[in-house]
Order: structure tokens, then C-alpha cells, then sequence
């Protein structure tokens, strides 16, 4: 049953749409209706729409006047919804499954209202960000432009499983706070990339979204590579109109207040919330602000943080710009060894390192990509000396280097268990000894062949494994040390393994896990090197 109200706000001069607000249960195709809050602007209609679809309600400070008035005052129709299930909206919700076909019906339905004009936008974060993302990906045919905050289009990889490890403290305790508390399951949670996963996977759809959008990330934000990939995937691969026509731009901030001793400058994140009226004006209502002339990628470099009063002559901490993402870089191999360093001379011979991973006893997670604990480039030595945790180190740098782009991890490695997981952190090293977490990136060893296709591993043999690490931007201060970690848990962060092929109940039922890794030659970091500083220009910092 549809409802309508109208809420008493009136202007006289306008005839043809004299209520400002209105709350309509707008239909989806399968009969369930959704609650909706239409606000038009003043004046003469009909109006471009901004669309936002949201599981934190529509009626909530998040959505009120303030925020709506910058769309108002630029003369567009501003549209927030509830999802499927939440608050006022029918149906049982069921976090981001039907947010494509709803999305679809939602702008589509928009589109024949008397005060559309036929050109739906849709902005929002986080949530509201990948229900842009999902919508997108069902081509509605009025949906002209997207901007996005925070979020990710491809779910299975970046979201939920990435390198085939449950992102714990993502899923459960946001879905906790959504009112869907987690199920009790074995553990751990085992899941293949089948073809329900890869339905809500953007990579699946680039060649038929055909719209520009622009995607803001944080490199300390959980969804950071969600909007890399958006952005590369559609400048590169997308339809016709969305080649070349999108925007991304990614600054040093998380999806909350970064936690740990480094303090970034305050333009560092404010910058990288972007001006998504200019963007909604040029593709919306064709004018021409220049922003489209402007480059396609804008980044800031992280970089000496701890005191900056004491060496002006650190690099980074700025903003850049570039035609592409990644920027022209030098993929730099730092080969770890037997004596624990990391070195850019590759090591022969046959030596290996080992540890035991115990599920009763996980390694803590410190800081990083988090979105419901602490995040940031928090100090690591609380956890870096466990014997459950492989450290190596450069020694302190003589210049510093600076990389942009994306990172990966090769390990050669070897488990006495059924199966394990592996975790490799990238770090930089402060020389008063702080070690401050760049990025983490974990690796199921049963996806040694593939995501698609998980495989029982024979105990003491050597599998290759190469591990995403996504991407950043910093500049390795000279005195500095890079670092890199490898464990096999970090909780609550990443879900335990209980080191079997299949779930235990408990894990009173997990086993431990003797892994190893081989330092041959096959294991390292790669790095994007951009510039490589002269001694003199960082001197201060070698001294």
C-alpha cells in the first residue's frame, strides 16, 4: 500500500510544484515500497536530481537541512532514501543484495516525476557510496553522473574476503550496528568467489557503465582500493562516455580519526572531500567550470610526520597530480633474508625462517585500513617482536624514496597445517624506533591456484603466493628503515584460522601452524619508487 504525505512548507511562487517536501513510498519492481524524502528547490522546476540511498535513515542528522542546502541552493531536487527494510521502507533488509535492482527502479522511477528534468546524479559515502556503485552497474538510463566517497564497487575482494580472509571487524561489527547481529557459525568463515560473489563485483561491468564519476578515497580507508580500481576500471575499460571523464582523488585520512602518533596535516583529508556540486554542474547542467580541464588524478603524498619542526627538508606531505593512476613509477624489488633485512640485493642459497601461528593466541591487530576500531599508521612494536611475526628491515635510508602506486608482496612459503593464512605488512620506521604501519594485505593459502578454485595443500611444500597490498603514496624520509612484517593473524581485523581445511566449532579445535617462510630469492616486496631524493636534499633528516 503506497502512502504520501506532505509536510506543511509551502512557496507561494511556485504553481506548478507548490510542496518543498514530500515523503513518497515509491514502488520496486517486485511490489515492496520504499520511503523517500523529495525536497525541491525554489523556482521554476523541473529540476536535475541528487540521489541517496541510505541504511542510517533518511529522517537523521545525517541528511538535514545543513546538509541538503548546498543542493537546494544549486538548484537541484535533493532525493534521500531508506533501503529495503530499514526504518519506514518495506521488505527484510539484507545488507547491499538488492541495491542494484533497487537503485535502478529508484532513479528510474525519479526520471518521470513532473519535477525531474530526466537527469538523476547520486552522491554519498561509505554505504551510500557502493549503493552508487551498484546502481551504476545496472545502467539505469537516467542516471547521468556519480560522486562517491569512501566506498567500493567490488565487494567480494575489497570488502568482505580480501585474498580469501573474512575482514572481521568490518563485516560483523558494522552489520552488529545495523541491527543484523552475526550468525553463530564455524570458523573460520570459508568462502569461494562463485558466481554470487562476482554478481556485485564492478570489474564484471566496466565496459556497460557508461556515465563519469568521480571517486574520493583515503589511504587509510577501508575501501581505499575500491575507489582506485573504480576509477582505473572506468577511465580505462568503462563504456564510451565514462572513458576518460573520471576523476579520483585520494588524501591521508580513514573512514574515522586516525589513531597513532603521526598527525597529518589538516588539508590532507579536507582537500580529498572534493567539490561535488562543480562535478553535478558540469555533467548535469553543462557548465563549463574548468573541472574537467583540470588532471584526472589528484593524490597527496604521506610523509615525516613525527616532527616536522625538527626536519624541514622532509619530503611529501603534499598534494600532487597526474594524467593516470598509477603515476610512472620504478617497481623496486626489497628482498627479505635470513638475517632479517630487507635488501635490494636479491640473496641465494636456501635459507628459511620459521614461526608457529596459534589460533588461541592471534597476533593483535595495530592500527590500519579499519573502519569499527582504531585505523591509522599506529606503532607496530607492541606486536612486531612476537615469535609469531617475521620482521625485516633495511637499513636507514641514506636518501629518501617516495612511491605511488600500488604494492605487492611474492613469498615463497610453507605450512605444516591443512591450511593457514599469511599477512604482510608494509612499515616505515621512524629513527626514534616508532614503526608505523602503512599497509596490511592477508592471503588464504588454499587460494594458491586461484579465488575461484580453493585447493588442498601438501604439508612442507613450497607454494609461490603473491599477495595485493594495495596501493599508497609516501615518501620514506631518509633515516628511515622500510620494513616489512609476515604473520598469520591479526585480530580482530582479520578472522581467526583455525589452521584446518574445514570450520571447528571452537577453536579449542584449531591446531597450530609451523609456517615458513623461504628466503631464497622468491620472497619480497615491490614497491612503486616515483623519485629517489639527493642526500642534500634530505640531509637534515640522514644526520
Amino acid at each position: 500500500m503506497r502512502r504520501f504525505t506532505l509536510v506543511l512548507t509551502f512557496a507561494a511562487a511556485l504553481p506548478a510544484f507548490s510542496q518543498t517536501t514530500k515523503d513518497e513510498m515509491v514502488p520496486m519492481r517486485d511490489g515492496v515500497h520504499l520511503d523517500t524524502s523529495i525536497y525541491l528547490p525554489e523556482g521554476n522546476g523541473p529540476w536535475p536530481v541528487i540521489l541517496t540511498r541510505t541504511p542510517y535513515g533518511k529522517d537523521g542528522m545525517m541528511f538535514g537541512a545543513a546538509s541538503r542546502k548546498k543542493y537546494l541552493d544549486n538548484g537541484y531536487v535533493r532525493v534521500v532514501q531508506d533501503v529495503r527494510g530499514k526504518f519506514k521502507s518495506e521488505g527484510k533488509y539484507d545488507a547491499f543484495g538488492p541495491d542494484m535492482e533497487d537503485g535502478y527502479d529508484t532513479i528510474e522511477w525519479i526520471a518521470k516525476q513532473p519535477w525531474c528534468n530526466g537527469k538523476v546524479g547520486m552522491d554519498g559515502a561509505s554505504a551510500m557510496g557502493i549503493a552508487i556503485d551498484l546502481a551504476a552497474m545496472t545502467s539505469p538510463p537516467h542516471l547521468v553522473t556519480g560522486f562517491v566517497n569512501v566506498a567500493s564497487g567490488t565487494r567480494f575482494q575489497h570488502t568482505n574476503y580480501p585474498g580469501g580472509v573474512f575482514l572481521l571487524n568490518l563485516n560483523e561489527e558494522w552489520l552488529r550496528m545495523v541491527g543484523v547481529p552475526p550468525k553463530d557459525v564455524p570458523r573460520p568463515i570459508i568462502r569461494t568467489y562463485d558466481d554470487e560473489a562476482q554478481k556485485q563485483d564492478m570489474r564484471r561491468y566496466y565496459s556497460k557503465i557508461d556515465i563519469p564519476m568521480y571517486n574520493v578515497g583515503g589511504w587509510y580507508d577501508i575501501f581505499l582500493q575500491g575507489n582506485i580500481d573504480a576509477f582505473t576500471g572506468l577511465e580505462y575499460h568503462g563504456g564510451s562516455h565514462a572513458r576518460g571523464n573520471q576523476k579520483l582523488m585520494m588524501g591521508a585520512f580513514g573512514h574515522r580519526a586516525l589513531k597513532g602518533d603521526l598527525k597529518y596535516p589538516q588539508d590532507a583529508g579536507s582537500l580529498a572531500m572534493g567539490d561535488s556540486i562543480r562535478w553535478f554542474d558540469y555533467w548535469m547542467k553543462g557548465v563549463d567550470n574548468g573541472i574537467m580541464k583540470e588532471p584526472a588524478v589528484r593524490y597527496y603524498v604521506m610523509g615525516d610526520e613525527m616532527d616536522k619542526s625538527g626536519d624541514k627538508s622532509a619530503p611529501g606531505n603534499e598534494w600532487r597530480t597526474s594524467a593516470t593512476w598509477p603515476p610512472p613509477s620504478t617497481a623496486t624489488s626489497y628482498y627479505l633474508t635470513a638475517s632479517h633485512t630487507l635488501t635490494a640485493a636479491k640473496p641465494s642459497g636456501h635459507a628459511k625462517l620459521s614461526y608457529v601461528s596459534d589460533p588461541k593466541n592471534p597476533v593483535p591487530t595495530a592500527g590500519g585500513n579499519n573502519l569499527m576500531m582504531d585505523a591509522g599508521p599506529m606503532d607496530q612494536r607492541p606486536v612486531s617482536d612476537r615469535p609469531d611475526v617475521l620482521k625485516f628491515q633495511t637499513e636507514p635510508l641514506k636518501q629518501a624514496v617516495e612511491i605511488a602506486g600500488p604494492l605487492s608482496a611474492d613469498l615463497a612459503v610453507s605450512t605444516d597445517a591443512e591450511d593457514t593464512d599469511f599477512i604482510v605488512k608494509l612499515v616505515d620506521v621512524y629513527p626514534n624506533g616508532y614503526e608505523a604501519l602503512v599497509m596490511d594485505q592477508p592471503y588464504r593459502l588454499r587460494y594458491w591456484k586461484s579465488l575461484l578454485t580453493p585447493e588442498h595443500v601438501q604439508k612442507n611444500k613450497i607454494y609461490p603466493i603473491k599477495i595485493d597490498l594495495w596501493s599508497t603514496a609516501l615518501a620514506f624520509n631518509a633515516g628511515h628503515r622500510i620494513e616489512v612484517l609476515v604473520q598469520s593473524s591479526s585480530y580482530p581485523r582479520y578472522e581467526i584460522h583455525s589452521n584446518t581445511w574445514m570450520p571447528v566449532k571452537s577453536y579449542d579445535q584449531g591446531v597450530k601452524a609451523t609456517n615458513t617462510v623461504y628466503l631464497d630469492g622468491r620472497s619480497k616486496i615491490v614497491l612503486p619508487v616515483t623519485k629517489i631524493y639527493s642526500s642534500e636534499a634530505t640531509g637534515a633528516a640522514a644526520r
